[in-house]
Parts: structure tokens; sequence; C-alpha cells
């Protein structure tokens, strides 16, 4: 499985929760994760999307611990399995 298709999955569950999937990019700031999610009732995360068993880069754990320390929760997803795992734990229904 493709980290792509990974993606897209999260894309149409967060949908599917009534929430928003925005692509993430900082032209300032390397190693932010991929996706926010934002859910009903002013829930927000984060998420880095993996290839099965991959591993976020060293600049990119230095920014999940940044947004963590900030009180934001963030995820590592490599596998569709724990999407809705994800999506419950930013606080989806």
């Amino acid at each position: 499985m493709r980290e792509k298709e990974i993606e897209s999955a999260l894309v149409k569950r967060v949908k599917e929760n009534k929430g928003l999937c925005l692509k993430f990019t900082s032209p300032s700031m390397t190693g932010i994760p991929d996706r926010i999610i934002i859910l009903p009732k002013g829930k927000i995360g984060f998420v880095e999307t993996k290839r099965p068993g991959g591993e976020p880069r060293p600049i990119q754990k230095k920014r999940i611990r940044q947004l963590k320390n900030l009180g934001f929760r963030v995820y590592v997803l490599d596998t569709k399995e724990n999407i809705d795992e994800i999506i419950k734990k930013i606080g989806g229904d």
C-alpha cells in the first residue's frame, strides 16, 4: 500500500465524519504534518501520513513535538486501519 492510498482514505473518512482534511504545506517551515483535520465542534488535529512502517524524518519529529507542546493532537498514520481511531482521538463522534 502506498502513502497516497492511505492519505486518500483519510480524506474520505474525515469527510464522512462531516469534517475537513486539508493538505498543509508551509513554504517557510519544513517538516510540518501533511494534513490538518478539522472536525465539528472546533476539534483540530494534525496527521503525518507515511507508507506502512514508515517513520517521520528528524525534522518532522521536531515539528510534531513542537505542535504537541503547543497542545495540539498530532498523529503519524501508516495504515488505513488506524484512521477511525485517529479521528476519534481528535474528537470525532
